[in-house]
């Protein structure tokens, strides 16, 4: 793995019973880029990003993150992953009993020994970072919109001041004008803390707006991995009718405006 790959993901095998979900998929993502993953229903994206977590167990294949082995059992090795990550799931995946500071402390302590009142402080500050005010801050999930409710779990996501981000559909059920502030959050948040953000998304305005590279799943494996423009060209059936069709061709168009 060269210096700059963060993940490399190597002959991954994943399947349940007899459906096979992915068959010597590769995939390497650089350190300080954004990536869009993108496949039809059942390509496994989300398979993909739960088993460089370590969340699923492959049948076969190598997953390296950060420079360490992610299906290792040794537990200091799981837990330097695990402290360098952040996740944001679709729904966000608070905790409804907690209010947003409570749930974004969690992870530190979780994985910190810093006293309570320096917890507090760091939370409030990934909260406001995450475009939140601190009256949102002590609120229960249920009292934010979805829109609020995604930046908690950003703010959450964040808390260890991660290298890398994983988001699942994170503009998912929000409207234009919130899907195209949550793109211009991720940006920020970005370029401000030189994350690596690994992206699950269908969004066709997300990918041509904030990624730098796009790696379509499709016939159990990574298709092609590269810049959008060179993607479209790709020649085969889904990327053609995904990328060409009318919201492909109305989000090509709105970022060519900008």
């Amino acid at each position: 793995m060269t210096s700059d790959v963060i993940i490399d993901v190597t002959g991954l095998n994943n399947r349940f019973g007899d459906s096979v979900v992915h068959e010597n998929l590769d995939l390497q993502v650089r350190q300080g880029e954004i990536i869009g993953v993108v496949g039809g229903s059942g390509s496994g994206k989300s398979v993909l990003m739960r088993s460089i977590l370590a969340l699923h167990r492959p049948q076969a294949g190598r997953i390296g993150v950060l420079g360490h082995d992610a299906l290792s059992a040794d537990a200091a090795n799981r837990e330097y992953i695990e402290g360098n990550t952040g996740v944001l799931f679709q729904n966000a995946a608070l905790f409804s009993s907690l209010t947003v500071l409570e749930n974004v402390m969690v992870p530190l302590k979780e994985h910190s020994t810093l006293p309570e009142s320096v917890m507090r402080d760091l939370a409030m500050v990934k909260i406001q970072l995450a475009g939140l005010s601190a009256d949102a801050a002590l609120k229960l999930p249920a009292e934010l919109s979805g829109g609020m409710r995604k930046r908690a779990g950003i703010a959450r996501a964040l808390a260890l001041d991660p290298a890398l981000l994983f988001l699942d559909e994170p503009t998912a059920g929000l409207d234009p004008i919130g899907a195209a502030g949550f793109d211009q959050l991720i940006l920020s948040i970005q370029r401000a803390l030189g994350l690596t953000v690994f992206l699950i998304t269908h969004d066709l305005d997300t990918l041509y707006t904030i990624c730098d590279r796009v790696a379509v799943l499709a016939d159990r494996r990574v298709l092609v991995n590269a810049p959008i423009n060179e993607v479209a060209a790709f020649d085969h059936p889904w990327i053609q009718e995904y990328f060409h069709g009318p919201r492909g061709r109305a989000a090509e168009h709105a970022q060519e405006k900008l």
